[in-house]
């Protein structure tokens, strides 16, 4: 383990055999790799949880246009609030990751492949571009890769500017093409017409990092970990009120109270899952499971100890959501500075019981009516604090 790292538990990836998942993949046809990711339960580790192996077939069976080519693109724009275990894979298993896109590719029948990289982690490029040319030197990337002639793949790496909604995979294509980073209506999906109007995957980082771990151990290994609907492990950043905060691989299934024994965590009031745009579970939800069926995150996990305001954190989220909007569609724009507004209003003791039923039906209108899950998922903090924490916050109405 590297002594600066914020690894608190071992990972899975540091046991995995270099470069032995694209060995594997290399004696697979193109269907065979999709289907094993596919038979692993794997799904996307940003946040959305969309079936990876869904996502690769459909990229593979799409048509590229007027002689273009397929792309593999990761994200790395790391934006969430309260989450960095990308930051701490790129740094210490970015190899792992570049076999995933390269396995990818072979799926796809990809040519090339960019690196999508959060503009505040610029200072990780000489890092990462080292790793891409002692790859090249390796002929693990470029033409004929691991002596198979026709399997040519490379990898870019291209910059963002620092927006939020980069995160989300067309408004990060429209950046990647050089336009302003905002979504885009769908359908069309990426898989079928993304960068440059052709088929392709964006996966997060660690998605790609684990596609490589399937392949050198097997979709059964994979498959035997977690829960039935939620494979695998997952790594979680840890931050807040807790006595060991940083990079945690659990199952994914554990319950908010054995993460929160686990992290130093026992106490605590609330805990915010899935960043700002996630839930807030209080004390007695502790039981709950940290899964795609119960709650899912990308890995965001924020420990609220008992001397926590809860309106102050949903005054922060509001605040950033307000900031990182990109203003495109009306609900997300107006529906974050409003609700930031009602909080203003609690905090002073000027607001209604019944106004904030407004603000609570405005919240709902904001998660049907936004364009993109920026905006559906930014009243999520907003509306499971007012749930959970009425009194707390009600209550300042009544001294006021």
């Amino acid at each position: 383990m590297n002594p600066v790292s914020s690894k608190k538990t071992p990972f899975t990836f540091d046991s995995i055999e270099p470069e032995s998942g694209l060995k594997s993949a290399l004696g697979k046809s193109r269907a065979d790799i999709i289907a094993e990711i596919s038979a692993s339960g794997l799904r996307g580790r940003g946040g959305a949880g969309f079936p990876t192996g869904t996502k690769w077939n459909l990229a593979a069976a799409a048509k590229v246009k007027a002689g273009g080519n397929k792309y593999v693109v990761c994200n790395a724009d790391e934006g969430e609030p309260g989450t960095f275990k990308d930051r701490v894979i790129l740094l210490e298993h970015a190899d792992l990751v570049f076999e995933g896109m390269t396995i990818g590719a072979l799926a796809v029948g990809a040519k090339l492949g960019i690196l999508y990289l959060r503009g505040e982690y610029v200072y990780m490029r000489p890092h990462l571009d080292a790793v891409l040319q002692r790859r090249r030197h390796q002929k693990l990337l470029g033409t004929a890769i691991a002596g198979r002639e026709g399997f040519d793949f490379d990898i870019q790496i291209h910059m963002g500017a620092g927006a939020y909604v980069c995160g989300e995979e067309t408004a990060l294509i429209e950046s990647l093409e050089g336009c302003r980073g905002e979504p885009r209506n769908r359908p069309p999906f990426p898989v079928d017409t993304g960068f440059d109007g052709q088929p392709t995957i964006v996966n997060n980082v660690e998605t790609l990092a684990w596609a490589a771990c399937i392949l050198s151990r097997s979709a059964h290994w994979f498959k035997s970990i977690g829960t039935d609907k939620s494979a695998g492990y997952k790594l979680f950043s840890v931050s807040g009120d807790c006595r060991e905060p940083g990079v945690y691989e659990f199952p994914l299934g554990i319950s908010v109270a054995e993460l929160l024994q686990k992290v130093g965590g026992e106490g605590a009031k609330a805990v915010q899952v899935g960043g700002a745009s996630g839930h807030c579970i209080p004390a007695s939800e502790f039981s709950r499971r940290i899964a795609f069926e119960d709650i899912s995150t990308g890995g965001s996990i924020i420990v609220f100890g008992p001397g926590r305001d809860m309106l102050e954190v949903a005054k922060n989220f509001m605040e950033f959501f307000v900031e990182e909007s990109c203003g495109q569609c009306t609900p997300c724009r107006v529906g974050n500075a409003k609700l930031l507004e009602g909080v203003g209003l609690l905090e002073r003791g000027e607001c209604s019981m019944q106004y904030v039923q407004e603000l609570l039906g405005l919240s709902e209108t904001m998660q049907l009516a936004s364009k993109c899950g920026l905006g559906q998922s930014s009243p999520n903090a907003f509306v499971s604090i007012v749930k959970h924490f009425k009194d707390e916050i009600m209550g300042r109405t009544l001294v006021h």
